[in-house]
């Protein structure tokens, strides 16, 4: 039997980066957005919390397919 199974997470990850101090807010946020685009950011993200959004499997037999799908609660 062959089964595929497809899982949905929303994964929110964390990083504690330096920003010079004389940045204005949207500076700031170009500065983040330029470091994450470029792929500096990258090494510095950790996982901070996974939720759980959806599981869904389709059981795979030769004569037929069998859906299954179980949302978050």
């Amino acid at each position: 039997m062959k089964v595929v199974v497809q899982v949905v997470q929303k994964i929110y990850q964390e990083a504690h980066i330096d920003i010079p101090d004389m940045f204005c807010k949207d500076t700031i946020k170009q500065h983040i957005v330029d470091l994450y685009n470029s792929g500096e950011i990258t090494p510095n993200l950790n996982i901070f919390q996974v939720d759980f959004e959806s599981i869904s499997a389709t059981i795979v037999n030769e004569q037929k397919s069998v859906d299954f799908q179980e949302e978050a609660t």
